[in-house]
């Protein structure tokens, strides 16, 4: 059963406060959420996926894999409503329009200048870019048609998510969230876009996808 939680902070809570100034300790807290394993990928296994919302209450959307277990959050963290998606997913059909959002890292591979071939492909190793912008909208229309939607309108709005510990080797993405309205084109690969999420970052608040029906 995919879940979604939608939780109103409390912003008078310090661990509210930390997890709002870096989302590595946001990230750490929301996987209390997730039942113990012994996967390699914890987050991937969790079904993971989580977004800010904008608005007067700080907000958080956290969409498992299974049915979260909220007391392993903070005291007085804030209130939380879990729905399940399984309505919503056995919903959609080709040809439906619905509402989306998702605040996403665009980023595309450059391979000019070089040097470095992969071992297997032969292929030059792509430096990763952060795209902004009309090339942030391209990049997001390119991959919804991927994912079986079809965009009809689209808006880009940066959504930046603090760090206080980026070190050499922890990846730094710029994000970006996307709104508007897209016809289904193909409910399979929309549905696992759904609950698996798009692009990277996926660890740093990007990739969930919301979908509201019109």
């Amino acid at each position: 059963m995919t879940s979604l939680t939608r939780i109103t902070l409390n912003p008078r809570n310090a661990a509210v406060r930390a997890d709002l100034a870096d989302v590595d300790s946001l990230h750490k807290t929301l996987m209390r959420l997730a039942p113990d394993h012994n996967s390699p990928t914890p987050r991937a296994a969790a079904g993971l996926l989580f977004r800010t919302e904008s608005g007067p209450d700080p907000t958080l959307l956290v969409q498992t894999a299974h049915v979260p277990d909220l007391t392993a959050l903070p005291a007085d963290y804030g209130t939380a409503r879990t729905v399940d998606l399984t309505p919503l997913l056995n919903s959609l059909t080709p040809g439906r329009t619905v509402r989306y959002r998702i605040t996403a890292a665009p980023t595309v591979a450059r391979s000019a200048g070089n040097p470095n071939r992969h071992p297997v492909t032969g292929k030059r190793r792509g430096k990763i870019t952060h795209l902004t912008g009309d090339e942030a909208i391209t990049w997001w229309q390119t991959r919804a048609q991927a994912v079986g939607l079809q965009p009809t309108t689209v808006s880009g709005l940066p959504r930046p998510f603090p760090r206080t510990r980026v070190t050499r080797t922890s990846p730094h993405f710029i994000l970006t969230q996307f709104d508007g309205i897209a016809r289904i084109t193909d409910t399979t690969l929309l549905t696992h876009a759904l609950t698996t999420g798009i692009g990277r970052a996926k660890s740093y608040g990007a990739g969930l996808l919301s979908l509201a029906l019109t």
